[in-house]
């Protein structure tokens, strides 16, 4: 619980100083790309929990990180903070909740749609319209196949669960019959 209210502080204090200056994309970009280094190399992140490493070595080790990835002076000045407060070990977690606050910013939802099929772009455009007339934001969905659906699509926004799969129908038919 705390954790989710240290990576959200960060998170948002982040978004703010982006939306300023119309760069919450391109720290969502840089964040994504330092997140990626820290989640496939387990010495990088061994040596920022290292109480041996002094904070100038841990600095010294992100300022490198910051100028390989070419990050703004502003994500840059963020990463170094959190070396400062020692709080990289939630960058993962800030990193997401960025994304979300992100998103919410600037009005864009991600569901999830799951189908039995591959679907094609036709058919994943009509979803999408469909979707940005209801919620009234921009939709970008990520689209994945789950043969156990049988037919079908189930969308998820969130909490909040569209199902129209043949397998949820067969389900419902199922209980009516058994209650009589």
């Amino acid at each position: 619980m705390i954790n989710n209210t240290i990576a959200r502080r960060y998170a948002k204090a982040l978004v703010q100083l982006g939306s300023e200056g119309g760069l919450v994309d391109r720290f969502r970009e840089e964040l994504a790309a330092i997140d990626r280094l820290f989640a496939g190399n387990a010495e990088l992140r061994a040596a920022f929990g290292d109480p041996a490493l002094t904070l100038e070595q841990k600095k010294s080790i992100m300022k490198e990180l910051v100028a390989k990835s070419a990050c703004s002076e502003l994500v840059g000045n963020f990463l170094l903070l959190l070396v400062d407060k020692n709080r990289t070990a939630f960058l993962g977690q800030i990193v997401q909740t960025y994304e979300k606050l992100a998103d919410e910013f600037s009005g864009v939802i991600r569901p999830v749609i799951r189908s039995a099929f591959t679907l094609d772009a036709a058919q994943v455009a009509a979803i999408q319209a469909a979707l940005e007339k209801k919620t009234g934001k921009k939709v970008v969905p990520q689209v994945q196949v789950d043969a156990s659906l049988l037919g079908g699509v189930v969308t998820q926004i969130g909490d909040t669960a569209y199902d129209s799969s043949v397998k949820t129908q067969l389900k419902r038919i199922q209980d009516i019959l058994q209650k009589g």
